[in-house]
């Protein structure tokens, strides 16, 4: 079974990483498909990603799962937060019985800079040292990891109506803790963002 990473955050909180290496018979097995996925591989990170849940809290209660009007899954009870992303072949979730939490998983690209102006404002160029879209030399790897948090904390609310630069601040990136902190204007959070950079992908999750 190909689980990529795997990490204990706290006593609610757990966080996995799936590498997919397996047909879809092997997740319709265990599994149910919620929605119409027609596209072949992204039925498959569909069914891996909630495949992950149940790996991590064996009593997840998959039936149970409704999408809201964001298109957000969730739990009606909040039995567990939870949250899903997936890129390329690997699936990512987090799930918690007590904190709400977002994650998201992004394979590092050089076209991702050439959009920084559209999710970082002119305090976080500066903060984090990046030039914008027009300098060939701006820094794609941060700019994904900047773009990854954001998407985080995105998930992390899940009520939609965010401008990714006006309301997701990010400051303060710790590179030893591997750790970057933000305020979420919407609602007036103060949150920190954790993140991995890992050779395919780099992966970033938040919860409170």
């Amino acid at each position: 079974m190909p689980i990529f990473f795997q990490q204990q955050i706290n006593e609610y909180t757990r966080l996995g990483v799936w590498k997919i290496e397996e047909n879809e018979a092997f997740f319709k097995g265990n599994v149910p498909l919620h929605r119409d996925v027609t596209h072949p591989h992204k039925r498959l990170q569909h069914l891996a990603g909630r495949f992950l849940l149940q790996y991590l809290f064996p009593d997840f209660p998959y039936h149970l799962i409704e999408i809201a009007d964001t298109r957000k899954p969730f739990l009606p009870n909040e039995q567990y937060h939870f949250s899903i992303s997936h890129c390329g072949d690997f699936a990512a979730a987090i799930v918690s019985n007590k904190n709400r939490v977002g994650v998201d998983v992004e394979i590092a690209k050089e076209k991702i800079s050439t959009i920084t102006n559209k999710y970082l404002n002119e305090k976080e160029f500066s903060e984090f040292k990046l030039l914008p879209k027009e300098y060939a030399e701006t820094d794609f790897l941060k700019a994904t990891l900047l773009w990854s948090a954001k998407e985080s904390v995105f998930k992390w609310y899940g009520n939609g109506g965010v401008d990714f630069k006006e309301h997701i601040l990010l400051s303060n990136q710790k590179e030893q803790e591997e750790t970057i902190d933000c305020f979420f204007v919407k609602n007036e959070s103060s949150l920190k963002i954790y993140y991995h950079f890992f050779e395919e992908f780099v992966l970033t999750w938040v919860y409170s």
